[in-house]
């Protein structure tokens, strides 16, 4: 799974970086605008935005303001801080995942497509659920770690 995480991701920067390059070109050096690329644009710049926090739940890897941590001086204590944090995560996730699998839903039944091309636009909308569910997964795995980690009483 991680080779095929990080082969898709490399893709999609890579086309997203390919089409912002064709963009830029077309539009200012050659004068002549490629109709619709801005849409086309919108589903590898979307699934690329929410496969990298995907990434990042799956490294453990996100921004964090563990303020805390410096006060806290035991191991013992570092763990139980991220255990609480794993658990608030979690429950805001699957909160979140609630309002997007509505929006998918929503999504699905109205069916929209873009303005020019008439790509429709379900295809990047459900990016949303498919990524937050992920990080859940992610994020309850990691949960299990700490817990582990914790009756244990190892490092993790």
């Amino acid at each position: 799974m991680d080779t095929f995480a990080k082969y898709l991701l490399t893709a999609l920067i890579c086309i997203v970086a390919l089409g912002q390059f064709v963009q830029v070109i077309t539009r200012y050096v050659l004068q002549v605008p490629v109709m619709g690329l801005e849409e086309t644009m919108l589903y590898p710049t979307l699934w690329l935005y929410i496969l990298g926090a995907v990434n990042a739940s799956r490294e453990d890897t996100h921004i964090r303001a563990n303020v805390l941590e410096i006060a806290i001086k035991t191991q013992r204590g570092h763990t139980i801080l991220a255990i609480v944090g794993e658990v608030i995560s979690l429950v805001v996730g699957l909160w979140l995942l609630t309002w997007a699998w509505d929006f998918t839903q929503y999504a699905w039944r109205v069916w929209k497509e873009s303005p020019t091309l008439y790509i429709p636009t379900f295809y990047s909308d459900v990016a949303l659920v498919a990524g937050l569910a992920l990080m859940m997964v992610y994020t309850a795995t990691h949960l299990l770690r700490h817990i582990k980690a914790l009756s244990t009483g190892g490092d993790q």
